[in-house]
């Protein structure tokens, strides 16, 4: 069976169900491949999953210190897994019976199964059809005028860590838990590692985190990094950085119903060994281009991503491939912006490169980090003239009626240009403020600007808003 779209995407993520809808939109027929859910891992084994379960351990924790806001919770608080797992469940589920109707909105075409690039055929004299089998068995080819690739990424697997669902673990395992486990390690202090680390001590697990890094979230500012690990440490969590771990040395044993592994370390000229009921690794996530037929095409790989230019477009000027195949910036909002910068240039609506420095990322920790645009180590390592501000949110009122006045923002600005060269936020709902920023940097606004923008009080954005004022007033010295 042979049908023809002006597009196909290879991919349901939010990459892939944006560029669909931007093309629908636009008038074109279009077909999204999807070879299990619709949302991709974000819905499924990502972005929706763990906010949720991070939800369940933020109310917790806020249960928990009632007593400080003058609220006694008889018999204290305790946790039902079992009911914090299933709430996961209805969330993700309602979004994707969410997602179903807006493709059919858009008279989109969703094709359950797993998808192959083809070479030149009789139905297509050019590469870029996708052969297609189906749930049930059947073959479709799907001919196209243009194609996206969009097929994600999966958890990256360390050689001699390879998970088992029982001691050791990805993000993928560890979303299906059915308890507690009573103790954690963590193989790697990036996002997804901090992100666990805060869940898992926040519902009672002793966790302690391996980082090979000499700093917890090595890509955001060092400041932001210090706060994180300080805050970390106060609560309980045991952070090792610049801690290489020795895959070798993993060992397993079953204790009852619980386990134990026991795992050694590199650290500082020593060896050092961590004990936990279970691993959790935790480094990164490696693209999905095998199995996908890029032999079939002269699509290019680079660092073991696709190859793409601003616009999105592989070495074959009709192929374009977005989201985490592609490496550099993982995250849902960055793969959505791909694809209707793909789309909208591939239909020549708008010719806008993909910037990266325009994508907010996040840490849905606690405390919360957030940041945009250059650390103040990247705008110097540049040659920017860089001025820079914080200011605490112990010094704002929101913040202490709120109970976390630990963090701050910091404003990374140039002094010759005036411009905003990058935000930096850990503390109390620093993922919502980060909004604010971005379309700061979208508008290509200055320090002074965002600092004469009236922000309501008594609100956290009050915090934005006075750091931008304060590194403004360190420009020629005023």
């Amino acid at each position: 069976m042979t049908r023809t779209y002006d597009l196909v995407v290879l991919g349901g993520g939010p990459g892939g169900y944006a560029a669909a809808i931007r093309a629908a939109q636009l008038g074109k027929s279009v077909a999204v491949v999807e070879k299990a859910g619709l949302g991709g891992t974000c819905l499924h084994k990502g972005c929706i999953p763990s906010k949720a379960l991070l939800r369940s351990a933020e109310v917790l924790r806020t249960v928990r210190r009632g007593a400080e806001f003058g609220v006694q919770v008889a018999g204290g608080a305790g946790v039902d897994f079992g009911r914090v797992q299933s709430r996961k469940t209805e969330v993700v589920e309602q979004l994707h019976r969410g997602l179903q109707q807006l493709m059919k909105s858009n008279k989109i075409d969703v094709v359950y199964g797993t998808g192959r690039l083809v070479g030149p055929s009789i139905f297509s004299p050019r590469t870029g059809s996708i052969a297609v089998e189906t749930a049930d068995g059947e073959a479709v080819t799907l001919v196209n005028e243009r194609l996206i690739i969009a097929t994600g990424s999966r958890p990256r697997v360390v050689p001699g860590l390879e998970p088992d669902g029982r001691f050791v673990l990805t993000s993928d395992e560890a979303l299906e838990l059915e308890r507690l486990p009573a103790s954690l390690a963590i193989v790697g202090g990036g996002i997804i590692g901090v992100e666990w680390a805060s869940m898992m001590n926040d519902f009672g697990v002793e966790v302690t985190v391996l980082e090979a890094a000499d700093r917890l979230l090595p890509s955001e500012d060092e400041d932001v990094s210090r706060e994180v690990a300080a805050a970390l440490a106060k609560r309980g969590v045991t952070v090792l950085t610049g801690a290489k771990v020795a895959p070798e040395t993993l060992r397993t044993r079953e204790t009852g119903d619980a386990g134990e592994v026991r795992i050694e370390a590199e650290r500082g000229g020593e060896r050092i060994a961590v004990e936990a009921e279970a691993l959790l690794v935790a480094v990164g996530r490696a693209p999905n281009v095998e199995g996908i037929g890029l032999e079939n095409a002269d699509v290019a790989l680079e660092r073991g991503a696709i190859r793409v230019n601003g616009r999105m477009q592989t070495s074959e000027s009709h192929i374009y491939a977005i989201g985490d195949v592609v490496g550099g910036l993982q995250m849902a909002h960055a793969a959505s912006y791909q694809g209707i910068v793909a789309v909208e240039h591939m239909y020549g609506v708008a010719d806008k490169p993909y910037d990266a420095a325009r994508v907010p990322k996040c840490v849905f920790s606690y405390p919360e980090v957030a940041s945009i645009g250059l650390t103040e180590r990247q705008a110097k390592e540049a040659g920017r003239a860089a001025k820079t501000a914080k200011l605490p949110f112990r010094a704002n009122g929101k913040a202490l009626v709120y109970g976390e006045p630990e963090g701050f923002v910091k404003i990374v600005a140039d002094e010759a240009t005036r411009d905003v060269l990058g935000v930096h936020i850990v503390g109390p709902r620093a993922t919502e403020l980060i909004g604010e920023a971005s379309l700061a940097k979208l508008l290509e606004a200055t320090p002074w600007e965002i600092g004469a923008a009236i922000h309501p009080h008594p609100t956290l954005s009050e915090a934005l808003g006075e750091a931008a004022a304060a590194v403004d007033a360190r420009f020629a010295g005023r």
